[in-house]
Protein backbone atom coordinates (compact mmCIF):
# COMPACT_ATOMS: atom_id res chain seq x y z
CA UNK A 1 0.00 0.00 0.00
CA UNK A 2 1.76 3.67 -0.73
CA UNK A 3 2.14 5.96 1.46
CA UNK A 4 -0.32 8.55 1.35
CA UNK A 5 0.07 10.38 5.05
CA UNK A 6 3.61 11.24 6.72
CA UNK A 7 3.30 12.10 10.56
CA UNK A 8 6.66 13.60 12.16
CA UNK A 9 7.68 14.24 15.27
CA UNK A 10 9.44 17.90 16.11
CA UNK A 11 12.43 17.60 18.71
CA UNK A 12 15.70 16.06 17.32
CA UNK A 13 13.38 15.63 13.87
CA UNK A 14 12.47 18.65 11.89
CA UNK A 15 14.20 20.86 14.66
CA UNK A 16 17.10 20.99 16.49
CA UNK A 17 16.45 19.23 20.51
CA UNK A 18 18.98 22.66 21.32
CA UNK A 19 16.23 25.20 20.24
CA UNK A 20 13.27 23.19 22.49
CA UNK A 21 15.80 22.76 25.75
CA UNK A 22 17.99 25.92 25.50
CA UNK A 23 15.33 28.44 23.82
CA UNK A 24 12.01 27.56 24.70
CA UNK A 25 12.20 25.96 28.06
CA UNK A 26 14.08 28.44 29.66
CA UNK A 27 11.66 31.34 27.85
CA UNK A 28 8.94 29.63 29.95
CA UNK A 29 10.74 29.13 32.93
CA UNK A 30 11.71 32.85 33.10
CA UNK A 31 8.34 34.20 32.19
CA UNK A 32 5.88 31.52 32.93
CA UNK A 33 5.83 32.64 36.85
CA UNK A 34 4.19 36.45 36.24
CA UNK A 35 2.11 34.72 33.34
CA UNK A 36 0.04 32.63 35.66
CA UNK A 37 0.10 35.17 38.40
CA UNK A 38 -1.04 38.04 35.77
CA UNK A 39 -3.46 35.85 33.42
CA UNK A 40 -4.95 33.54 36.49
CA UNK A 41 -8.77 34.55 36.56
CA UNK A 42 -8.74 34.00 32.81
CA UNK A 43 -10.92 31.34 32.03
CA UNK A 44 -8.80 29.45 29.29
CA UNK A 45 -5.42 29.91 32.27
CA UNK A 46 -7.75 29.08 35.03
CA UNK A 47 -8.58 25.72 33.24
CA UNK A 48 -5.18 25.06 33.30
CA UNK A 49 -4.42 25.87 36.74
CA UNK A 50 -7.27 23.70 38.34
CA UNK A 51 -5.54 20.98 35.85
CA UNK A 52 -2.16 21.43 37.48
CA UNK A 53 -4.00 21.25 41.08
CA UNK A 54 -5.84 17.71 40.04
CA UNK A 55 -2.91 16.26 38.32
CA UNK A 56 -0.40 17.17 41.25
CA UNK A 57 -2.87 15.93 43.98
CA UNK A 58 -3.25 19.29 45.24
CA UNK A 59 -6.60 20.93 45.03
CA UNK A 60 -6.27 23.17 47.65
CA UNK A 61 -2.52 24.97 45.99
CA UNK A 62 -2.63 28.51 45.82
CA UNK A 63 -1.28 30.39 43.42
CA UNK A 64 2.03 30.39 44.70
CA UNK A 65 2.19 26.27 44.82
CA UNK A 66 0.83 25.70 41.34
CA UNK A 67 4.04 28.30 40.38
CA UNK A 68 6.03 25.95 42.29
CA UNK A 69 4.61 23.00 40.96
CA UNK A 70 5.10 24.29 37.35
CA UNK A 71 8.65 25.05 38.15
CA UNK A 72 9.23 21.82 39.32
CA UNK A 73 7.51 19.82 36.36
CA UNK A 74 9.84 21.76 34.13
CA UNK A 75 12.90 20.88 35.67
CA UNK A 76 12.06 17.52 35.30
CA UNK A 77 10.62 17.89 31.89
CA UNK A 78 7.50 16.25 32.69
CA UNK A 79 5.02 15.83 29.83
CA UNK A 80 2.28 17.12 32.04
CA UNK A 81 -0.86 18.29 29.48
CA UNK A 82 -1.16 21.53 31.81
CA UNK A 83 2.33 22.53 31.89
CA UNK A 84 2.40 21.97 28.05
CA UNK A 85 -0.71 24.30 27.07
CA UNK A 86 0.30 26.67 29.56
CA UNK A 87 3.78 26.76 28.75
CA UNK A 88 2.53 27.10 24.89
CA UNK A 89 0.61 30.25 26.12
CA UNK A 90 3.45 31.60 27.11
CA UNK A 91 5.35 30.86 24.28
CA UNK A 92 2.83 32.21 21.58
CA UNK A 93 3.38 35.89 24.12
CA UNK A 94 6.93 35.33 22.83
CA UNK A 95 5.82 34.84 19.27
CA UNK A 96 4.11 37.21 19.24
CA UNK A 97 6.35 40.01 20.78
CA UNK A 98 8.82 38.54 18.24
CA UNK A 99 11.07 37.46 20.96
CA UNK A 100 11.02 33.97 19.75
CA UNK A 101 11.06 32.25 16.15
CA UNK A 102 10.69 28.55 15.55
CA UNK A 103 13.91 26.40 14.65
CA UNK A 104 13.18 23.97 11.48
CA UNK A 105 16.04 22.51 9.43
CA UNK A 106 16.35 23.99 6.30
CA UNK A 107 16.34 20.06 4.91
CA UNK A 108 12.91 19.33 6.32
CA UNK A 109 11.62 22.64 5.50
CA UNK A 110 12.33 21.52 1.78
CA UNK A 111 10.92 18.02 2.38
CA UNK A 112 7.93 19.24 3.70
CA UNK A 113 7.37 21.84 1.14
CA UNK A 114 8.01 19.04 -1.72
CA UNK A 115 5.95 16.11 -0.10
CA UNK A 116 3.03 19.28 0.50
CA UNK A 117 3.18 19.82 -3.33
CA UNK A 118 3.60 15.96 -4.45
CA UNK A 119 -0.13 15.52 -2.43
CA UNK A 120 0.81 13.96 0.95
CA UNK A 121 -1.25 14.94 3.65
CA UNK A 122 0.95 16.24 6.50
CA UNK A 123 0.61 15.81 10.12
CA UNK A 124 2.75 16.38 13.53
CA UNK A 125 2.82 14.44 16.30
CA UNK A 126 4.92 16.04 19.60
CA UNK A 127 4.44 15.42 23.23
CA UNK A 128 4.32 19.55 22.69
CA UNK A 129 0.73 21.16 22.87
CA UNK A 130 -0.66 21.77 19.77
CA UNK A 131 -0.47 24.99 19.94
CA UNK A 132 3.09 24.86 20.44
CA UNK A 133 3.54 22.95 17.15
CA UNK A 134 1.57 25.57 15.56
CA UNK A 135 3.75 28.52 17.06
CA UNK A 136 7.12 27.02 16.20
CA UNK A 137 6.07 26.33 12.63
CA UNK A 138 3.68 29.36 12.03
CA UNK A 139 6.69 31.67 13.42
CA UNK A 140 9.21 29.98 11.75
CA UNK A 141 12.78 31.19 10.74
CA UNK A 142 11.94 31.04 7.12
CA UNK A 143 8.05 32.11 7.90
CA UNK A 144 4.65 30.63 8.13
CA UNK A 145 5.00 26.84 7.39
CA UNK A 146 1.33 25.60 8.88
CA UNK A 147 -0.32 25.46 5.41
CA UNK A 148 1.92 22.41 4.88
CA UNK A 149 0.11 20.74 7.44
CA UNK A 150 -3.62 18.82 7.52
CA UNK A 151 -3.29 18.32 11.62
CA UNK A 152 -1.27 18.33 14.75
CA UNK A 153 -1.73 15.55 17.48
CA UNK A 154 -0.18 15.68 20.64
CA UNK A 155 -0.28 13.72 24.11
CA UNK A 156 -4.16 13.75 24.37
CA UNK A 157 -3.72 11.19 21.66
CA UNK A 158 -1.90 9.31 23.96
CA UNK A 159 1.72 8.95 24.87
CA UNK A 160 4.45 8.46 22.30
CA UNK A 161 6.06 5.39 22.86
CA UNK A 162 2.99 3.52 23.40
CA UNK A 163 1.31 1.43 20.27
CA UNK A 164 -2.19 2.79 20.95
CA UNK A 165 -1.52 6.42 20.34
CA UNK A 166 -0.92 5.56 16.75
CA UNK A 167 -3.64 3.55 16.22
CA UNK A 168 -5.70 6.93 17.23
CA UNK A 169 -3.93 8.81 15.25
CA UNK A 170 -4.48 6.81 12.09
CA UNK A 171 -7.71 6.37 13.04
CA UNK A 172 -8.53 10.51 13.27
CA UNK A 173 -6.77 11.22 10.19
CA UNK A 174 -8.63 8.13 8.33
CA UNK A 175 -6.20 6.00 6.95
CA UNK A 176 -5.10 2.47 7.27
CA UNK A 177 -1.76 2.64 9.53
CA UNK A 178 0.03 0.81 6.34
CA UNK A 179 -0.45 3.90 4.57
CA UNK A 180 1.31 6.31 6.78
CA UNK A 181 5.13 6.97 7.28
CA UNK A 182 5.78 8.10 10.91
CA UNK A 183 9.56 10.10 11.47
CA UNK A 184 11.23 10.36 14.57
CA UNK A 185 14.61 10.59 16.41
CA UNK A 186 13.47 8.17 19.22
CA UNK A 187 13.51 4.30 18.71
CA UNK A 188 10.83 4.03 20.96
CA UNK A 189 8.28 6.15 19.41
CA UNK A 190 9.53 4.30 16.43
CA UNK A 191 8.97 0.74 17.76
CA UNK A 192 5.69 1.93 18.84
CA UNK A 193 4.44 3.36 15.34
CA UNK A 194 5.25 -0.01 13.82
CA UNK A 195 3.89 -1.89 16.25
CA UNK A 196 0.68 0.32 15.35
CA UNK A 197 1.14 -1.06 11.92
CA UNK A 198 2.85 2.12 10.17
CA UNK A 199 6.21 2.42 8.29
CA UNK A 200 9.10 4.27 10.57
CA UNK A 201 11.90 5.98 9.38
CA UNK A 202 14.47 7.16 11.65
CA UNK A 203 16.75 10.81 11.93
CA UNK A 204 19.94 10.67 13.41
CA UNK A 205 21.58 13.77 12.43
CA UNK A 206 24.66 13.09 14.20
CA UNK A 207 24.81 9.33 13.62
CA UNK A 208 24.20 6.72 15.20
CA UNK A 209 21.27 3.59 15.16
CA UNK A 210 17.52 3.44 15.73
CA UNK A 211 17.57 -0.58 16.10
CA UNK A 212 15.18 -2.13 13.29
CA UNK A 213 13.87 0.91 11.75
CA UNK A 214 15.45 2.73 8.66
CA UNK A 215 17.80 5.70 9.68
CA UNK A 216 18.81 8.70 7.87
CA UNK A 217 20.43 11.80 8.80
CA UNK A 218 18.70 14.45 6.84
CA UNK A 219 15.03 14.64 5.45
CA UNK A 220 16.45 15.00 1.67
CA UNK A 221 17.56 11.18 2.33
CA UNK A 222 13.61 9.94 2.57
CA UNK A 223 11.92 8.82 -0.02
CA UNK A 224 7.78 8.48 0.90
CA UNK A 225 7.49 6.30 -2.33
CA UNK A 226 9.66 3.68 -1.85
CA UNK A 227 7.75 1.99 1.48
Amino acid sequence: MPIKAIVTDIEGTTSAVSFVFDVLFPFARAHLPAFVRDHGDEAEVAEQIAAVRRESGEPDADIERVVEILLDWIAADRKATPLKALQGMVWAQGYRAGQLKGHVYPDAVQALRRWHDQGYALYVYSSGSVQAQKLIFGCAEVGDLTPLFCGYFDTGSGHKREAESYVRIAASIGLPAAEILFLSDVVEELDAARAAGMHTCGLARDGGELPGHTVVDSFAAIDPAGY
